[in-house]
Formats: structure tokens, sequence, C-alpha cells
């Protein structure tokens, strides 16, 4: 198995190439060369696999023995899920009016974000250990991915992670979660800007090819194919558990409907469809609706600004997973996505060619393509009004993101097997809840952070915040006394 970038212009590398970079050096996004097809008689055999058991099957497909025997894959998925405080590491809902609600949000910082950055922490640190190796991990977050990717690293002597959080965009248990982390390796800089403006300086910095390699870079966002590896997992758990019978051939469909921001969750979706998993699946998104124009109408294009939503995970204007989707759906054609990606860089306006189009929306090609992908957008109001519909039917709290999911559910005729995953514990989103004229209900470990010491570095407006962070990483490592060199082999 190796992997190849969406924009064709480096050569296949291994997973472990793959972890230890962010974008790939000519832009693009590492993919694998080939997704494997898997029969209905190994979907029926993996319908009795418990989630744990599935993260083995599917990370076994795309991690050669060679590279990690299976034996030590399964120890370090084993020790990645010792923290998660259900038995079942993920755990499905059933509620009244048909809504099946998907929890992975079981993990330490009560996000699903914790699924795949535990996994990727341990296989990280299983690499670095052999190679005796050190990286700097630039990551920035729009709310859960921060502290996620803090609590898969933390303490790790062999790993600093430097994160960007957007001041005042996130809420204030997101922000704790982050900044009260005080560890040496674990540096948090809350940057006066939304989430598509700190992704600016990452770029930058990963695009600085010199210095990425002398500071070992990389990027546990879900730029990362790691991350995007181990989410395909829990769309095979969904079917399995709301599937109607797995009797009968051809295998029923069930709807996935998947909260969207920066298209990580939905691009595992469309892995998981390649590889023989029969989804129909949803994007749903906020009132950032980029997703959702561009498969409506193919307008891939920004809107004047970041709308503040109360899906405050989601409000993301440049989705860079669509790249990934768009190279599925052209058939792997690096030099169309190349194309479009370098277009949409430059105008951040996009119309995607009709023949490209058609295939991400069910609308202009009939049933066929109606069974591979859609979606809906949610206001503030709709994300308030499914919140307060959930808690009259069934006394059971949604974060606002799940709420996005939960009112697509709604809106939708009974009748269809369908699940929708909820990506965060309503316990994060106190003013959600409060808007919604419902009461949280908080656990200890989150009422005990506004009480703990934080940490964090300021990044003001009309700084340079590129600049800032190269002489943090190179402070850093001139403390540490590293000599860093290469991580991969050449």
């Amino acid at each position: 198995m190796e992997y190849v970038s969406t924009r064709g212009g480096v050569e296949a590398v291994d997973f472990e190439e793959a972890l230890f970079s962010g974008y790939a050096p000519d832009g693009g996004l590492f993919m694998p060369q080939h997704i494997p097809s898997l029969d209905g008689d190994t979907l029926r055999r993996w319908s009795r696999l418990s989630y744990r058991e599935l993260v083995k099957e599917l990370c076994s497909l795309f991690i050669t023995a060679e590279l990690v025997p299976r034996s030590m894959l399964n120890d370090l998925i084993d020790r990645a899920f010792s923290r998660f405080r259900h038995k079942d590491i993920i755990h499905l809902s059933r509620l009244k009016d048909g809504l099946n609600v998907l929890e992975l949000w079981h993990g330490v910082t009560y996000a699903f974000k914790d699924l795949s950055l535990s996994c990727t922490g341990q296989f990280l640190q299983y690499f670095l250990e052999k190679k005796q190796k050190h990286v700097t991990i630039l990551v920035g977050t729009s709310g859960d991915t921060g502290s996620s990717a803090i609590e898969s690293v933390r303490g790790q002597k062999n790993m600093d992670i430097f994160v960007l959080l957007p001041k005042g965009f996130c809420t204030q248990i997101q922000e704790l979660q982050m900044t009260t982390v005080i560890e040496d390796n674990v540096h948090v800089f809350a940057a006066h800007g939304n989430s598509d403006e700190i992704d600016e300086p990452i770029k930058e910095l990963f695009a600085d090819v010199d210095f990425a390699r002398k500071y070992n870079l990389m990027s546990l966002n879900s730029v990362n194919w790691s991350r995007i590896m181990v989410q395909i997992a829990h769309h095979f758990y969904a079917y399995f558990q709301c599937a109607p019978s797995l009797d009968t051939t051809p295998l029923p469909v069930v709807e996935i409907v998947v909260p969207t921001g920066g298209g990580g969750n939905i691009t595992a979706g469309c892995i998981a469809q390649k590889m023989g998993l029969p989804i129909r699946l949803v994007a749903a998104v906020n009132s950032n609706d980029i997703i959702h124009r561009t498969v409506q109408r193919g307008d891939f294009s920004l809107s004047e600004s970041v709308k503040a939503t109360l899906a405050s995970a989601m409000d993301i204007q440049e989705p860079y997973n669509v790249e990934r989707i768009l190279w599925l759906l052209s058939g792997s054609d690096s030099h169309l996505t190349k194309t479009l990606m370098e277009r949409f860089s430059v105008s951040k306006s996009l119309k995607l060619p009709e023949d490209l189009h058609r295939k991400t929306s069910p609308f202009s090609l009939g049933p066929q393509l109606s069974e591979t992908l859609c979606s809906c957008s949610a206001s503030d109001e709709d994300i308030v009004q499914a919140m307060r519909r959930c808690w009259d039917e069934n006394r059971y709290l949604l974060c606002p993101h799940s709420a996005v999911a939960a009112h697509y559910h709604y809106s939708q005729p009974d009748g269809t097997a369908r699940c929708c995953l909820a990506p965060a514990s309503a316990a994060k989103f106190q003013n959600a809840l409060l808007r919604a004229g419902l009461v949280p209900q908080l656990p200890p470990e989150i009422t005990a952070l506004t009480a703990m010491e934080t940490r964090s570095t300021p990044l003001e407006r009309g700084q340079d915040w590129a600049q800032a962070l190269r002489e943090w990483i190179e402070a850093t490592a001139q403390q540490r006394g590293i000599a860093r060199q290469g991580v991969t082999q050449t």
C-alpha cells in the first residue's frame, strides 16, 4: 500500500512517510494509490466485529505488516483507546422518530477527534521510538482538533506541538481544554482571527520546504492521512448498527448524516463507499455552506466572510478535504485536481466542471447518484429547534453540531435507515444549550477546568503570525538542544 499526492507531483510514499507529512510537497494531500474493495461476504463477517476490532481490520488494509506487524498494530490501537470512558468506545443511541445518534465523543476531550488522534499519536510514537527522532507538530483548530491533538502527544519527549486557536471563535470549554495543559512540549497560541485565517501561517511554514525539513514539521489536522484512515471505521460501524438486515442481496443502503466542517469525516465516508460499503452520505453544514453549494450547484467559492454560528467547530470556509473528494470523484485525476485547486487558491472562487459536478450532485443525475452524496444546510434557528425537539422527545441533549445532523433527519420522511454522527458532547457547548432553553449537564472533568492554571501566547491582528511561529519553533529547538534531521527515509 503506497500513497500518492492528489496533485500528482511527488513519488508514491509508504504509510510512515504519509503519516509524518502535512501537505504533500507539491501542495496536495496524500491518498492511497489503490482503495481496497470489500465483497458482501467480508462485510457480513465484519458486521459481527466490535468498533475496536473494525479499526484494527481497516488499519491493517492501509498499513503494511512490514512497517507495523499486525500484533503491534493491535497493541497500538488498544493503547489508543485505553482512556475512553465507554466500554464500546463509541455508542449508538436509538431515539424516538427513528433518530439514531452515533456518539463519537467518549474520549478524553469529549469530541470525535479523540478517536483518530489517539491512534495517530500511538503510530507516531512507534516510529519515533524506533528511529530516535523528534518532530514538530503544527495544528490549527476550529475547536476540538487542538485539544485532541494535545492529549494525544502531551508529555512526549520526542514531539513538540504548536496549536493555533481562533480567539473568541471557540467555546470557553474548548479553549480551556487547550490552555490548561501545562506541559513542556505543548505550546498554545490564541490568534485574533477566524479558523480560515489561522490556516494561512501554517500553510506558509509547510510551504517553506527547507524550514519544514529542518524542524521536521508535520500536521495533525485532517490533512494527515492517518486521521482520515481511522475515521473510516465509524462509517462501517454506523452501517452495521443501522442496516435493517444483511441477509439480502444486494445489501441494504443506510444513510449516514455527517456534520461537516473541514470535510475529513465526509472524506472518510466517501472512501468507505469506494470500498464497497452501501451508504448514502449527507454532508450537513451550518450557515458556512461552501460544501452544500458545491454539492448543489458546483459552486466551490468563498462567501464574503465566515459566519459565527452555534456549531462553531464547523465555521470553516475553506474545507481542504474537498480536494480529496474531487480526486476520488474524478477517478484519481491528479492533473485535473491540481488545476482546480490552484485556480481556487488564486481566485477563491471555482465553478466545478459540469461532468465533475454531476458526480457530486444527486439532483442532476437522478436516482443513481442520490445513492452517493447529498447535502443540507442548517441555520442557528434550525439547530436550536432540533436541540429542543430531541430533548422534549427523548430527554437527550445534542451538541449543536450533532443537531445539524438531527435537523436533516427531522426534515425527511420516515422509513429510511439512517444514522446521524454526533461529533461532540453537548457538555462542551453551554451557550448553545442555554440559547435552546436547555440546562447544561457538566461532567466533573469539565467543571474542574475553570479553576485550573492556563497558559497561551497571544497573536494579534497585524502581527506576522508565520514569523512569530518560526521564532518560537526555532527557540524551542535551541532550548531542546536537538539537532533535527529528516524523519523519513530517502
